[in-house]
């Protein structure tokens, strides 16, 4: 027979873990009551377009487009731009080659340094989406500070496009119910995604980026992408090619989503009412 002997301290610290154990039970269940708990299969990272990665407080009852429930096998490319041009007209030249259209989601320090490439994107068939006026984190500002930035880079893509946006998508993916809210207040989708490239972080291989995003993809999938990431000019024709010889056709954002009313689930998947 064997024995075991436990020391005082050894008692109290088992004991101190059980209700440390307990309570975070506890806690878990009344969150999920509320229905406070983070969606299941939404991230909790985000990418962060000044090559960070910061992680998201899922603060929001109210959830952002992260895909879309689809029978086809339609999937959507969005790109972000804030940061440099010198990659997007061999982007939009691959789109051209395989008759891809994608969904640009623009910043306003982009569009102010580069009126031209706004415009070029706009003619070539492509569907341009809000990224904010100045990039900020929008879950930290105010309901009139949201809507300032949303409006502000809506009339500077108006005035070179002659189009309005109806597309948000936020900074550094952070949002809260007043983000979601206000968003959707003025007329907006508020779209995140489901297969991220990963393309901003510096020494990634173009395998391991096509490997991330081919192997998340499904139907009614939204990918992201960047105007300037790693590896965009050689990695973005194989993943085209790939995904269309497995049968999935590439559509802009406005056409995955369903036509008229919807609603977005708590894993952030979009159906049609």
């Amino acid at each position: 027979m064997h024995v075991i002997v436990l020391s005082k301290k050894k008692v109290i610290a088992g004991a101190v873990i059980g209700v440390l154990l307990i309570a975070g039970i506890v806690i878990g269940v009344v969150m999920l009551t509320k229905g406070e708990a983070a969606p299941s299969s939404v991230p909790t990272m985000a990418t962060v377009e000044n090559y960070e990665l910061q992680m998201i407080p899922y603060t929001a009852k109210e959830v952002p487009v992260y895909s879309v429930s689809r029978e086809d096998k339609a999937i959507a490319l969005t790109i972000d731009a804030a940061w440099d041009a010198d990659k997007t007209e061999k982007i939009l030249d691959i789109l051209d080659q395989y008759n891809v259209r994608a969904t640009f989601f623009l910043c306003g320090v982009w569009v102010k340094a580069y009126p031209d490439t706004v415009q070029a994107i706009a003619s070539r068939g492509h569907v341009i989406g809000n990224h904010s006026m100045t990039h900020p984190h929008m879950n930290r500002l105010t309901e009139q500070e949201i809507e300032k930035e949303i409006v502000e880079l809506d009339e500077a893509v108006a005035a070179l496009t002659g189009t309005h946006t109806t597309l948000f998508r936020a900074p550094f993916g952070e949002y809260n119910d007043l983000v979601v809210n206000t968003v959707r207040r003025l007329g907006y989708e508020i779209v995140q995604w489901d297969a991220d490239s990963i393309d901003w972080k510096e020494g990634r291989s173009e395998e391991a980026i096509l490997k991330t995003v081919l192997s998340k993809i499904k139907p009614g999938s939204i990918i992201l992408s960047h105007n300037n990431g790693y590896h965009i000019e050689t990695y973005l024709p194989k993943l085209i090619e790939k995904a269309q010889a497995d049968g999935y056709t590439f559509v802009t954002v406005p056409e995955l989503l369903p036509e008229g009313e919807r609603k977005v689930d708590a894993n952030g998947v979009c159906r049609g009412k």
